[in-house]
C-alpha cells in the first residue's frame, strides 16, 4: 500500500498522541510569526497554536483525507493538500516551520534530505525549524521487526505496520547529521506514545536557520 494510500484511508479515525512542546517553542517564535506546518494531517498541533493566540497559519499534507477532516473539524485554520515534493512557498517566506511526526513516514535517505532542503528554502534567514521524531529502541518487539525489514528497505529501523503503513525509527547519528545545518536551540530525548498506543524513543529539536553551531558538530568534537 502507498503511503498516502494508507493515510488518506485512516484519515477519519487516527489520532495523534506525541506533544507539542508549546513553552519551548513560544521562547523563539512570537505569536505575528508566519508559521508553516509540514506534514499537518488534520491540523492538530495548528489548532493547539491558534487557541494561543498565533495567528498565521498554514498546514500542508499529502493526504487529501487528512486535510479534508482538519477543514471540517477546524474550518478557521488554513490547510493545503501539498501536490509536490515542493513546498508551494517562495524562498525565505517564512518564519518558522513545523515537522511533526514527519520523517517517521518518510524511509529514503534522499527523500528526508530533500524535505529539509526545501524547509532551509522557505524560511527566512534566522528562522526557526521545530521537529519532532522517533528514534530506535531497545526493546525485543522493535528489534525483531527492524532486522525483519532492513533487507527489504536497506535500512534498520524501516518497519511495517499490519495495517499497511511504512514507518521508520532513527539512528540518532542520522538525525543530527540530517538537522546539521541548523543551529541547535534544543534538542531533548523524550518518551512518545505511538498513534498505536506504543510507547517509544523520540526527541524534539528547535534549530535556527543560518546562526550558531549545530548539534552534529558540535557533538562531534565531544
Amino acid at each position: 500500500m502507498e503511503q498516502r494510500e494508507y493515510w488518506n484511508q485512516v484519515s477519519a479515525t487516527k489520532e495523534f498522541t506525541t506533544p507539542f512542546q508549546m513553552a519551548e517553542f513560544e521562547k523563539y517564535v512570537g505569536k505575528n510569526a508566519t508559521i508553516l506546518d509540514v506534514g499537518c494531517g488534520y491540523g492538530r498541533t495548528l489548532c493547539e497554536l491558534h487557541e494561543l493566540g498565533f495567528c498565521h497559519l498554514v498546514g500542508i499534507d499529502f493526504s487529501e483525507g487528512m486535510i479534508e477532516r482538519g477543514r471540517a473539524q477546524s474550518p478557521y485554520l488554513d490547510l493545503r493538500v501539498q501536490e509536490s515534493e515542493k513546498i508551494d512557498f517562495p524562498d525565505e517566506s517564512v518564519d518558522a516551520v513545523v515537522l511533526f511526526a514527519v520523517l517517521t513516514c518518510i524511509r529514503e535517505n534522499t527523500s528526508q534530505k530533500a524535505l529539509l532542503r526545501e524547509i532551509k528554502r522557505v524560511l527566512k534567514p534566522g528562522g526557526i525549524l521545530y521537529v519532532n521524531d522517533f528514534l530506535l529502541n531497545e526493546d525485543e518487539r522493535n528489534k525483531k521487526r527492524y532486522a525483519e525489514f532492513a533487507s527489504q528497505y536497506g535500512t534498520y529501523g524501516i518497519f511495517e505496520l499490519p495495517e499497511g503503513a511504512i514507518c521508520r525509527h532513527h539512528e540518532e547519528a542520522w538525525i543530527l547529521e540530517l538537522l546539521s545545518e541548523f543551529a541547535t536551540l534544543k534538542y531533548e530525548h523524550l518518551i512518545f506514545t505511538t498513534m498505536n498506543g506504543n510507547r517509544s524513543n523520540g526527541f524534539y529539536f528547535i534549530g535556527r536557520k543560518g546562526f550558531g553551531i549545530s548539534l552534529w558538530k558540535s557533538s562531534s568534537h565531544n
